[in-house]
């Protein structure tokens, strides 16, 4: 697999920041045949390894939880296809008022965006861990954040390489 190949097909697994593909892939750790654990070591060891501002990039380039974005239908697709699969793409009016609020306070708080991984997680799950996190300290939701967007990563790339479930 070329360079350029391996950037395309991964290079959105890291939400908008295909840098992290790019250093994986320039590092020499990625290996044929490619599993999902494997990429995502070699991948998480370059987030991990990215400047504070290049992290903090990362999590800002992850959308709202049922947000401006997911209203307008321009969410990447695998956001799309996770939020809907927490149901955040069916929410009353009241629960859309109350991400909506809990999303503005915890950016105005933390400067990025909410991150969870919702796979198996229920909008009700995810209000609860929303209301909880708000009020951790900034480096502790940082921490916390960085290790969401590694499990997101996971996710997706067990989602791209069949037969790898075991991610």
């Amino acid at each position: 697999m070329t360079r350029q190949e391996f950037v395309d097909r991964f290079g959105g697994v890291f939400e908008h920041s295909p840098f992290v593909a790019e250093r994986a892939f320039d590092n020499g750790s990625i290996q044929e045949p490619l599993t999902a654990r494997d990429v995502h070591t070699a991948m998480a060891a370059q987030f991990r390894a990215a400047s504070g501002e290049e992290q903090l990039g990362v999590l800002r380039a992850h959308p709202d939880l049922a947000g401006k974005l997911a209203i307008a239908g321009e969410l990447t697709e695998d956001s799309r296809r996770e939020q809907a699969g927490a149901g955040l793409d069916r929410l009353s009016p009241q629960e859309h008022a109350r991400f909506t609020a809990l999303n503005a306070d915890y950016v105005a708080k933390f400067g990025f965006p909410f991150i969870i991984a919702v796979k198996g997680l229920t909008k009700d799950d995810i209000l609860a861990a929303f209301e909880r996190r708000i009020a951790n300290s900034r480096d502790e939701e940082f921490k916390t954040a960085t290790a969401q967007v590694e499990r997101i990563a996971l996710l997706r790339l067990t989602a791209l390489l069949p037969g790898d479930e075991n991610g």
